[in-house]
């Protein structure tokens, strides 16, 4: 798989466009670090930012792309449903406000946060109607496992686009992307850098073969799995470091070493047990 810049797309089984490198924004803060922070990526060439309600950084995400200058076509805004707003209506109700907060006409994919036990179903038939009525561009889910999925299959018209689930070298989750790989879902990894984890020994000794960061490794490797990647700062040296890596390739048996450090380890919580 050629990746040559951070231009780079994928087309989603609705044959939108979404850019593989993206920039997220969970946990930086409302007001100026998350308006700094998304300005930054911009400038540097990110076109995907990443958001959710939950977040609570919706309105400066917005402001960011006002001033950022660029067209708003050119950019692609994911943001998200919350746990405690799912449901047919409020679903519907959740996602005008995340669009009021982000001041946009459209979305360009709008994700259910976590697969809520006997909600996600109601949830799932507003985003297709949300999608029916253009007001986003592609419609996906977050956290989920293959059980959920083949629940929603039962019912639902529509098939999610992306399934953004934690991805990373100790925790490749290979039955979901598998399942999500033969169903055309494309899966984007969130916290692909472990929440800063990185001090691992084949990430070091291969930080010096190729003379990049552990980071730059990590998410190269994302990349090359097929993975869409959006990783999070609100340094600007560090947003422009995560995106210089095209300028290099892992080999075949280095992708392998990095498959080889899965230990199912979670930082962040299970999609069966979460309780939020």
């Amino acid at each position: 798989m050629k990746i040559m810049s951070i231009k780079d797309t994928v087309t989603l089984n609705n044959g939108v466009t979404m850019p593989r490198l993206g920039f997220g924004v969970f946990k930086v803060e409302e007001g100026q670090e998350v308006i700094s922070s998304v300005k930054s990526a911009i400038e540097t060439g990110y076109r995907a930012i990443d958001t959710a309600a939950a977040y609570r950084n919706e309105e400066g995400v917005g402001q960011a792309i006002r001033e950022s200058g660029v067209p708003r076509e050119e950019l692609f805004i994911t943001t998200k449903v919350w746990n405690a707003r799912q449901g047919y209506e409020t679903t519907l109700e959740a996602f005008e406000e995340s669009r009021q907060k982000l001041g946009l006409e459209y979305l360009d994919l709008y994700l259910i946060h976590w697969p809520v036990k006997g909600k996600y179903k109601d949830t799932w038939r507003a985003l297709e109607k949300l999608y029916n009525d253009g007001l986003v561009r592609s419609i996906g889910v977050s956290n989920f496992q293959t059980h959920h999925l083949d629940d929603l299959f039962t019912e639902n018209t529509i098939i999610p686009v992306v399934n953004q689930i934690e991805y990373h070298p100790l925790l490749t989750q290979e039955k979901v992307k598998s399942y999500c790989d033969a169903k055309n879902i494309y899966v984007t990894a969130w916290s692909p850098l472990m929440q800063g984890h990185l001090d691992l020994p084949i990430l070091a000794e291969l930080s010096k073969k190729y003379g990049k960061s552990p980071a730059q490794i990590v998410i190269r490797w994302d990349l090359q799995k097929g993975v869409i990647t959006i990783p999070k700062s609100v340094k600007p040296e560090r947003i422009r470091e995560n995106a210089a890596v095209y300028d290099f390739e892992l080999s075949a048996e280095d992708v392998a070493a990095i498959d080889g450090l899965n230990k199912d380890h979670r930082f962040g919580s299970h999609p069966d047990t979460f309780n939020f």
